[in-house]
């Protein structure tokens, strides 16, 4: 069993490690964001807004959580600031939740072909692979969550475990935003299902809620200031700049009286049926088994989220366990059904599989179930043997459009999707950097900025301390406008226009560095460079 065990972690390690530097197609601005900052802390003990080791980063204006940002210093000390640097955290966190999904399974059936099976699942699943072979914060939130959940259930026995599991609930919630919703509503509900137990060890109970608020005392005037609720209302089905248009619109085409057009169409019922229609999708067939998430960046494309040989084991494990009553489900229906309340509450990329990642580990130990049962019950060995050869075939199957996708057709298809091209942009900038008095960067794509600091390893102390470092607020987001001989502006917006910055910086030599159509027909490209589409994405050139 542990050499099966090693062999599953193996795979798991490869299926992530391979290729991490350029599949996903390079760095998106979150991953440099997240690295630069434990740069930063690294060389200066703050962030790059010059906060000493805060609890939120600012960053763009969205303030990150702190875990994956300080969870990633070791690997960009020992490895340096690059891709590799980066990626390798998610690789071996990602790795690791493998192993806690077996330990996890293991302690609640102890039945070792369900937690070999379920570890198995999770090591070879498109929604985790994709989630952690870059840095994303919710998929180091799981890893963290299963740690928790591991030592809750062990704490049903040995209740010290109980206390002890606070602490990685809380890691949790300075992980990733979805957890301080999540993770609160999980602990409820599992302490009402438990009631039971916890009114015999009022103590434990007592003990872990005060851990709990303790530990998250940090975070919390944040969470009430104002800062936290403005960007939740960008995101929120609540948010009155959609939610009001719509009432209007529906109520001014109502052909029904005035007192039941307002009972129909008002806030309450508009919220109550994006919420629902939100949460519903995430059962969708076409979510869980054909096509998976929309968003390029979470999720691979071409395949589900689950594959789709795990559907009926899948149902027929649920069924199993809802007809012997099992224990578990006091664990696992919460968990599932908890897991795609915060993503319901808001607008953005429905179906979402980054914000939803912590039901993924839930779909294997049930499909686990399905299978060991099956197999278990069935008598008739050539019926047997026919499923199982089936099931594996067609795992195969999927398991070979997914990688094929995956590792060849993948970052061809959404390079664009990955802000890819700047780390392009930046070598040229380094190669010629003393050549101009000025570099004029385009934000047209994103974050210039975040790029420029990372590939060029910008030293944070002289960043921070920059004797022109400008940045501006635009509606919900900080962008960075200068520092040094650095400019960011759009060069397609009037009065920051080619002709506009050489206007307003006679007598420098400037490199300018813009998406095609930037620049006028007389103007000399020195460089292009190209999404791995063959499509153009920059284009560079200078005054002189």
């Amino acid at each position: 069993m542990k050499s099966k065990l090693i062999l599953i972690l193996a795979l798991a390690f490869f299926l992530r490690f391979y290729k991490i530097t350029s599949i996903p197609p390079s760095l998106n601005w979150d991953e440099t964001s997240i690295a630069y900052n434990a740069y930063s802390i690294l060389k200066t003990g703050r962030d790059e807004w010059g906060q000493f080791m805060p609890v939120h980063f600012k960053s763009f204006g969205e303030y990150k959580l702190p875990a994956q940002i300080y969870a990633s210093i070791p690997g960009v000390a020992i490895f340096g600031l690059n891709e590799f640097g980066v990626r390798i955290t998610p690789v071996v966190y990602g790795t690791l939740t493998i192993f806690l999904l077996y330990l996890l399974a293991q302690e609640l059936y102890r039945k070792r072909y369900i937690s070999l099976i379920s570890a198995f699942l999770l090591a070879v699943s498109p929604w985790h692979i994709q989630l952690t072979r870059a840095s994303f914060e919710s998929s180091f939130s799981l890893f963290w969550f299963l740690l928790a959940l591991l030592f809750l259930v062990k704490g049903l026995k040995e209740k010290k475990w109980i206390i002890v599991s606070m602490v990685p609930f809380v890691i949790s919630v300075y992980t990733y935003n979805t957890a301080r919703i999540f993770t609160p509503l999980f602990l409820f509900v599992f302490y009402l299902l438990n009631f039971n137990f916890f009114l015999k060890n009022l103590k434990y109970l007592a003990f872990s809620f005060l851990a709990f608020i303790f530990l998250t005392s940090p975070i919390i005037p944040f969470v009430l200031s104002g800062d936290a609720s403005a960007r939740y209302k960008l995101v929120s089905i609540t948010n009155d700049k959609g939610l009001i248009p719509r009432i209007e619109e529906r109520r001014n085409l109502s052909k029904l009286s005035p007192i039941f057009t307002k009972l129909i169409h008002n806030r309450y019922t508009y919220n109550t049926y994006y919420f629902s229609q939100n949460y519903l999708a995430h059962f969708s067939p076409s979510f869980l088994f054909l096509k998976g998430a929309g968003h390029h960046q979470h999720h691979v494309q071409g395949v589900g989220e689950l594959y789709w040989f795990q559907a009926p084991f899948l149902l027929f494990g649920i069924f199993v366990l809802l007809k012997k009553k099992d224990l578990s489900l006091k664990i696992l229906l919460p968990w599932l059904l908890l897991s795609f309340v915060p993503v319901s509450m808001t607008n953005d990329s429905i179906p979402n599989a980054l914000r939803t990642l912590i039901a993924a580990p839930v779909y294997q130990i049930f499909t686990a179930v399905g299978i060991y049962e099956f197999i278990q019950k069935t008598k008739d060995q050539r019926l047997k043997t026919a499923i199982i050869a089936t099931t594996v075939a067609l795992f195969i199957i999927n398991f070979c459009i997914f990688a094929t996708n995956l590792y060849t057709l993948y970052p061809i298809r959404y390079s664009r999707d990955w802000q890819y091209g700047n780390k392009q942009v930046v070598e040229y900038i380094k190669d010629h950097m003393d050549e101009y008095s000025l570099i004029v960067f385009t934000r047209h794509y994103g974050e210039p900025h975040i790029f420029t600091l990372f590939y060029l390893k910008y030293d944070p102390a002289r960043f921070q301390n920059s004797y022109n470092l400008e940045r501006f607020e635009t509606f919900d987001w900080v962008r960075v406008l200068r520092f040094d001989r650095f400019y960011f502006p759009d060069l397609g917006d009037e009065g920051t226009k080619y002709q506009d910055v050489i206007k307003a910086n006679k007598g420098k030599k400037i490199l300018f560095i813009g998406k095609p159509g930037d620049f006028p027909p007389e103007a000399k490209i020195l460089e292009k460079i190209y999404f791995l589409n063959g499509e153009p994405a920059f284009e560079i050139t200078n005054n002189l």
